[in-house]
């Protein structure tokens, strides 16, 4: 279950009496070291009260689609970029109506819509609402547009019946969640994954660097590993936890990570996504610098060229499919395009560091990725460890094509 670390699981609660299981569910996602955040129609508040999710999902509930309040925060949009899975539990005949008539008169079905995440239904209702035909050509509709059906079970129910309808209890549920997350399309392979800043020494107190806070690459580094990869990950200096199951060498100058990823190969897979430096100081003092009274006002640093990590890994006799990243904030494809053909790249995300909302330190990336035959795919707004999935998805299909 540890594939739920860290995920973003929105859990919406329909209006049917199984709506009790769902603080359970909650509960459990959390245990899993998931986040939750609970979005309830207004049948769904009839059974449960949003103090009850709000306490156990450690989030305000979510209502209403016009709360002034929740849209200033975070409204349908928001609440559609941030989830990672989107778990509606229960599922009542009424939703599953709505869902695959595309209808968004609420809150929940809004969100449906906007997102991208992979939703996940777990019907609950009379075993005859079951068995009707229309909620049976609407499931059947929603699976073919990729909706995920978790049960129902089959057994006893509120109303005294007997047969299928009942949710599935939330042990069930949250392992269903969970595999939800399991990927396998690196399998077997290794990937080197490069992330972060670099540091380059000017005495021993100060030193050259950037803004790079280094969650795209950890990101990254995440979803390969949920992927099934081998992943080494080499990082610049940043205050960040390990992925699990990524080994992580953590250096500080350019040539430093050069030398840790020559020492990682050969590997299926580079993703270069630190940000390097591209000079250093020529001469490194070895006490720290004083003012010089005789300088003026100024102080001159010669500045060398740092070695190439990119172009010197997808230049050797053993290359592997190489992606990297070009961070710009003007003439963003142009410069990408460049980049891929300058460095033998096989592909380049492009990403546009001059917007705050995605730029360096930001929690959302958007990007475009740029193939050898200069053909471009975009990836929306939407949080970093969604947009690296994504990513690693596509990269993936890349790799097993070449």
């Amino acid at each position: 279950m540890q594939r739920l670390q860290r995920k973003r699981i929105l859990v919406g609660v329909g209006g049917g009496i199984a709506a009790y299981k769902s603080a359970e569910l909650v509960r459990r996602l959390r245990d899993q070291g998931a986040e939750v955040r609970v979005v309830m129609t207004r049948g769904g508040r009839e059974f449960i009260t949003p103090m009850t999710l709000q306490a156990l999902s450690g989030n305000p509930v979510h209502l209403d689609l016009l709360d002034p309040a929740a849209e200033a925060a975070m409204g349908h949009i928001e609440l559609a970029r941030w989830a990672d899975l989107v778990l509606i539990a229960p599922a009542t005949a009424d939703l599953l109506a709505r869902l695959a008539q595309g209808v968004a008169d609420d809150l929940l079905t809004t969100v449906v819509l906007a997102t991208d995440a992979p939703v996940a239904l777990a019907p609950a209702m009379n075993q005859a609402m079951w068995r009707d035909p229309a909620t049976q050509s609407n499931t059947r509709l929603l699976g073919e547009r990729g909706f995920r059906l978790f049960g129902p079970a089959a057994g006893s129910q509120a109303c005294g019946d007997v047969g299928p309808g009942r949710m599935l209890e939330a042990d069930t549920l949250a392992q269903l969640a969970a595999d939800c997350f399991q990927w396998r399309a690196l399998s077997g392979r290794k990937v080197l994954i490069t992330a972060g800043p670099t540091q380059e020494n000017i005495d021993p107190v100060r030193y050259i660097t950037n803004h790079s806070s280094g969650k795209m690459g950890f990101a990254l580094a995440e979803a390969a590993a949920e992927a099934g990869a081998e992943v080494v990950l080499v990082t610049g200096p940043v205050h960040l936890p390990t992925p699990d199951r990524v080994q992580r060498v953590n250096v500080v100058s350019a040539r430093d990570m050069l030398a840790a990823c020559e020492a990682a190969m050969p590997c299926d897979l580079l993703i270069a996504a630190a940000a390097v430096a591209d000079y250093r100081p020529e001469v490194v003092a070895e006490q720290k610098m004083k003012k010089d009274p005789t300088s003026g006002d100024g102080l001159l640093l010669k500045l060398v060229r740092n070695p190439d990590i990119l172009a010197t890994l997808a230049g050797r006799n053993d290359r592997p499919f190489s992606v990297g990243f070009a961070a710009e904030t003007q003439n963003l494809l142009d410069y990408a395009t460049r980049k891929l053909r300058d460095k033998n790249l096989d592909l380049i995300v492009a990403n546009d560091v001059a917007n705050p909302s995605i730029g360096f330190n930001s929690e959302e990336n958007a990007c475009s990725v740029i193939d050898r035959e200069q053909q471009e795919t975009r990836f929306a707004q939407t949080s970093k460890s969604k947009i690296a999935r994504q990513l690693i998805d596509f990269i993936a299909a890349r790799l097993t094509r070449s």
